[in-house]
């Protein structure tokens, strides 16, 4: 009866399988990303002196 009402009748569904695939490649393709901007980030903050970086108490908070 579980499997009826989860429509788990002949295993997982190709399409499912498929979509989770891709979307977990599509987050370590992002966090790949994420990693790269923030090197850069921190070799561009290591060339600009400190009087023109931003003093974190004037920061917007990130949106959640």
């Amino acid at each position: 009866m579980a499997k009826a009402l989860l429509g788990h009748v002949g295993g997982p569904d190709p399409r499912i399988v498929s979509e989770m695939r891709r979307l977990q490649q599509r987050v370590r393709d992002l966090e790949a990303e994420l990693v790269r901007l923030q090197d850069m980030n921190d070799t561009l903050a290591a060339e600009v002196g400190p009087e023109l970086l931003v003093a974190d108490r004037e920061r917007e908070p990130a949106l959640t």
